[in-house]
């Protein structure tokens, strides 16, 4: 279980560095603007989980994490830098760092023997939030608070799915992995499909 942790982690690290990097290319910084935007999409939503849960942040426990995010970035600049990639596509790896994210922090919250809820809330936290700095430090609406497509409320099913199937005996790996296909699914048909929730209606309509 641990080793598949870790290596779902790395993954998600990797993929968030990616859609850090194609926000930042939208706006134009250089290397070192989007490297620091990847690492922290990368990055950010798992340390706020640990730092909630009081226990060692990961990336700083074992630095691969760091370096990772890191190396993804740069190699993510240098590529979008000599091809044009459609905006649309960012939507995917988006899609994916969501559910490997939301997965790996659900289990580390039940690792850590937080409640139900709060267990829930910390994956979607752990998925969503390294969005949030994102989408702020390029200075657009984080996607997570945009009336749109299901986005946060995807990590929630997933991680209320995830907590459901180890309450029924579900080894953790395959309750996991469900989860992370569950995710990626509902995501993925949400921008397909335009699954939304209610929202304010616009101002003068």
């Amino acid at each position: 279980m641990a080793e598949f942790i870790y290596w779902i982690g790395m993954a998600a690290v990797a993929v968030s560095a990616l859609t850090g990097v194609m926000e930042a290319e939208r706006k134009e910084v250089d290397m070192i603007g989007a490297t620091f935007v990847a690492v922290a999409t990368a990055l950010g939503g798992g340390t706020i989980r640990d730092l909630l849960l009081n226990r060692n942040v990961f990336w700083i426990a074992d630095q691969t994490y760091l370096i990772t995010a890191v190396l993804c970035g740069l190699i993510a600049f240098f590529v979008l830098r000599s091809r044009e990639i459609p905006a649309r596509w960012f939507l995917i790896p988006d899609a994916i760092g969501l559910a490997l994210f939301t997965a790996l922090g659900t289990q580390a919250a039940m690792q850590w023997h937080a409640p139900w809820l709060a267990a829930s809330l910390l994956g979607v936290i752990t998925g969503v939030f390294g969005g949030v700095l994102r989408d702020v430090l390029c200075n657009e609406v984080p996607l997570v608070m945009r009336a749109g497509e299901l986005y946060a409320s995807a990590a929630w099913i997933g991680a209320l799915l995830q907590l459901g199937l180890m309450e029924t005996g579900m080894h953790a790996v395959w309750a996991s992995t469900v989860t992370m296909v569950a995710i990626l699914a509902i995501r993925l048909a949400a921008i397909r499909y335009h699954w939304t929730l209610p929202a304010f209606p616009v101002k003068g309509r």
